[in-house]
């Protein structure tokens, strides 16, 4: 049997209607959803199913509604029997309860005051990101460092092969962009974000998520999840929770992270959620590997 990995997605893969086909076609889904709108105190699957997209576009639901949507459909494909798990950024959140490192029930609460906080920490500094594509990680790190004089900016998420996302001030990113242009970037491009991921600028959020972390109860997890922050695999609790708490201001290792599934021996990836971003990562970091989608329930079909 080949080893599986599922991958989570993160912030960005949401759309209106996502995990409507969810709830009309399975019970489970259904009790989940409405579980987890009582757990957030919003109306949730209302934006996720009817929008509007600015509303869903908002950290505050974004987060839990990505979330949510891939916890669905992991426990609705859970005879799949995964070896290990990865998710990006948020993402995460989503592999450590499929993994049964954190409760559903707390982590839907838990994704949510962090995407409060997040969203909070984005008004106390204005900050963005920019998409970087076609030069190397290196490079970008040292015009990052020579775009500091102008205002903090550093990276953010190592995607894959020559695609890196930045992260800062405005000042400092707008910098960092024009040198990225000037020194042979195929496509350097803000992105439309609430504020600045990954950087020291989600300092503000920090004491809110470790409130929300403290409140929360972790547990072992029954299969490896490789952390955002080392892209190595974690299982223990406190280094679970641990690395939670630091991937809010670090960079996200998601080339290195599956470079290191594939070496650990993962040969099948499945990408549980909405949208397709890291099936077209995964293919260019490993174009060898077989790489699956599992978003709607037409796809949660076949594995049931």
């Amino acid at each position: 049997m080949a080893k599986k990995a599922f991958l989570f997605p993160g912030q960005g893969s949401q759309y209106v209607g996502m995990a409507k086909d969810l709830f009309d076609n399975s019970v489970e889904a259904k009790e989940m959803i409405r579980t987890a709108d009582e757990a957030v105190g919003a109306n949730l699957s209302y934006i996720m199913f009817n929008g509007p997209e600015e509303e869903l576009k908002q950290t505050e639901y974004t987060q839990p509604a990505i979330f949510l949507h891939s916890v669905v459909l992991a426990s609705l494909i859970r005879t799949l029997r995964p070896d290990a798990a990865a998710g990006h950024s948020l993402g995460e959140y989503s592999a450590l309860v499929a993994a049964g490192a954190i409760q559903f029930y707390e982590a839907i609460k838990l994704v949510r005051q962090r995407g409060l906080a997040m969203q909070y920490a984005g008004t106390v500094t204005k900050g963005t990101m920019a998409a970087i594509v076609g030069l190397q990680p290196d490079v970008v790190n040292n015009l990052c460092k020579e775009a500091s004089s102008v205002g903090i900016v550093q990276c953010a998420n190592f995607n894959s092969p020559g695609q890196i996302v930045i992260s800062g001030s405005v000042e400092g990113v707008k910098k960092a962009m024009e040198l990225s242009k000037s020194n042979g970037a195929k496509l350097v491009k803000e992105l439309v974000v609430s504020g600045a991921f990954h950087s020291p600028l989600m300092e503000p959020a920090k004491e809110k998520l470790q409130q929300a972390l403290d409140e929360t109860h972790f547990y072992n997890a029954r299969f490896p999840v490789y952390a955002n922050v080392t892209a190595k695999p974690v299982s223990d609790k406190d280094e679970i929770k641990k690395s939670l708490f630091e991937q809010l201001t670090s960079p996200v290792r998601w080339e290195e992270t599956i470079q290191n599934m594939i070496n650990d021996g993962i040969e099948e990836f499945y990408e549980v959620g909405p949208g397709k971003v890291l099936q077209g990562l995964v293919k260019r970091i490993n174009p060898d590997v077989k790489v699956f989608g599992i978003d709607k329930y037409e796809d949660v079909y076949q594995y049931i």
